[in-house]
């Protein structure tokens, strides 16, 4: 009986991630290039597609001093198709949302790192297939 169990739910698995689109975020310090670049993250887009048809963007929403901004992301490639550096380009104080999103063909993902004084939390990143909402940035932000 375990063994069917076990069989089925790595056949559902397999079904689940099957033709799929996700970014992987990674440390910089085990990439020698984007530690060259001071990146505080390393963003890979994998899945079954071809990496370098994915495009990628990034934009950091924050609250310094009560006041609300959101600043467009600068991504620098890492040379192999699909992998990308993120260094710091938002304010050291308050609070931080980094949204990525990557898309492929039809194909969408998003992920939300929460960042702040102690740096980026990509251990704890949220990552979906459909973009999160306004609300689900707000509670990062508390």
């Amino acid at each position: 009986m375990k063994k069917t169990i076990a069989t089925l739910m790595l056949a559902c698995a397999g079904q689940m991630f099957a033709g799929g689109f996700w970014l992987q975020l990674g440390n910089p310090e085990a990439n020698p290039t984007a530690n060259k670049m001071g990146a505080v993250v390393t963003i890979k887009a994998v899945g079954c597609h071809d990496p370098a048809l994915a495009k990628v963007t990034a934009t950091a929403v924050g609250v310094v001093n009560g006041e609300r901004r959101s600043i467009p992301l600068e991504l620098k490639s890492l040379g192999e198709p699909g992998s990308y550096a993120l260094s710091q380009q938002w304010p050291k104080e308050g609070k931080w949302v980094i949204q990525v999103e990557g898309r492929v063909d039809q194909m969408f993902t998003n992920t939300l790192i929460a960042a702040g004084p102690a740096g980026v939390d990509r251990l704890h990143a949220k990552a979906d297939m459909k973009a999160f909402s306004p609300s689900d940035v707000e509670a990062m932000l508390r």
